[in-house]
């Protein structure tokens, strides 16, 4: 199981602390919300999670909705280490 924490330390790590990491939960917005998370940030958080977790996501498993919040992002990890 991917703990909370795990995902939220990709983020701050992979947004060079803009983010109020001790604020978010599950709940919390990530697209469209914080804007430092453009397309650039995006591609260096995937990257990140897939060398953290072992996992490689397909170009089309990756969408707008992933990003979503923060618990859709933990979730799509945790369904793809399931696979």
């Amino acid at each position: 199981m991917v703990a909370l924490e795990q995902v939220l330390d990709v983020l701050a790590e992979s947004l060079d602390g803009a983010l109020p990491i001790n604020e978010l939960n599950e709940e919390a917005p990530l697209l469209g919300a914080i804007p430092e998370l453009d397309s650039m940030a995006i591609v260096g958080i995937i990257t990140s999670i897939e060398e953290r977790f072992g996992i490689i996501f397909d170009d089309d498993e990756l969408d707008a909705e992933m990003f979503e919040t923060v618990g859709t992002l933990r979730n799509q990890i945790v369904s793809k280490m399931e696979n």
